[in-house]
């Protein structure tokens, strides 16, 4: 079943609801104010892992993205370790980035020169860095921006309830397995002024900084919140800041210079359709 199929049942269903894939139950959850009360205010009871069968066959139970327990806690604090000491965001975060970053570079056309304008004025010709993100609030709003927009991974990764819970007056069983829709949250039209258009102003204020979005959940929420979320951030606005401090990206030549198509193809993740598009170097210090 595909993300669009789910958000047209939430729609008509509301926030909590049943499918069933064969004979399995499933408990999808949708709207900001639901998945967050769900992932964050009863981290506890929807805190476990639904295992896939191939994951229960490959990993035997291992491994921080599928196993539970005092095995996954342990296994979450060694990976956060090594996050932070050595960077290291392997296939997933890999993944990730480069279907981020090719988005970034096909959406926000239309404010190419005021990000640019921006990198220019703050950091120049010098090397890029993290620490320049505060000072870089409308390239921090796009960047954000085109990840809400973009929602390549559309829904978690399944959970399960560890216990009997009554949740909004629902009562779910122990071992449900739950699906946080992750579309239905950056989506959310009670959330976000224009939620299907490319708007960086969903993450500034009237004074044009930056503003932090509760709603902004592209790597989801919670204990199970995704392990590579500071270093993709940190990738991803050094790598789309250095591109745009050096190039600058135009349609290529014969190609009509119109907003790009963005109907995603499918994968493990969502990904644009690929573009043609010119990276024109900028031999004297950018705009």
């Amino acid at each position: 079943m595909s993300k669009h199929c789910f958000f047209q049942l939430s729609k008509k269903y509301g926030s909590v609801f049943t499918v069933y894939f064969g004979p399995k139950k499933v408990v999808v959850l949708a709207g900001y104010k639901t998945v967050r009360e769900a992932l964050v205010n009863y981290g506890e009871e929807f805190g476990e892992r639904d295992s896939l069968l191939i994951a229960q066959e490959f990993n035997e139970g291992h491994g921080v993205l599928w196993s539970n327990g005092d095995s996954w806690k342990e296994m979450r604090r060694f990976s956060l370790t090594n996050l932070r000491d050595y960077g290291m965001g392997k296939k997933a975060c890999e993944d990730k980035i480069t279907a981020e970053c090719h988005q970034l570079l096909e959406v926000f056309k239309k404010f190419n020169d005021q990000v640019r304008e921006e990198i220019s004025r703050v950091i120049g010709t010098r090397q890029v860095q993290v620490e320049d993100r505060k000072n870089l609030p409308f390239t921090d709003a796009v960047i954000h921006e085109t990840q809400r927009l973009a929602n390549i991974v559309p829904m978690a990764l399944p959970h399960k309830t560890s216990q009997d819970v009554t949740f909004q007056g629902y009562f779910l069983k122990k071992g449900t397995t739950v699906c946080p829709l992750l579309t239905s949250v950056l989506y959310d039209e009670t959330e976000w002024e224009k939620p299907h258009s490319f708007h960086p102003a969903h993450f500034l204020d009237k004074d044009g900084k930056f503003v932090k979005r509760d709603a902004f959940m592209p790597f989801s929420a919670g204990r199970r919140i995704c392990l590579g979320e500071s270093l993709a951030r940190m990738v991803l606005f050094i790598f789309f800041t250095t591109l745009l401090q050096h190039f600058r990206f135009t349609p290529s030549p014969g190609v009509k210079d119109e907003d790009p198509r963005l109907t995603p193809q499918v994968g493990f993740t969502l990904i644009p359709p690929k573009h043609k598009i010119c990276a024109v170097c900028s031999k004297r210090p950018p705009l």
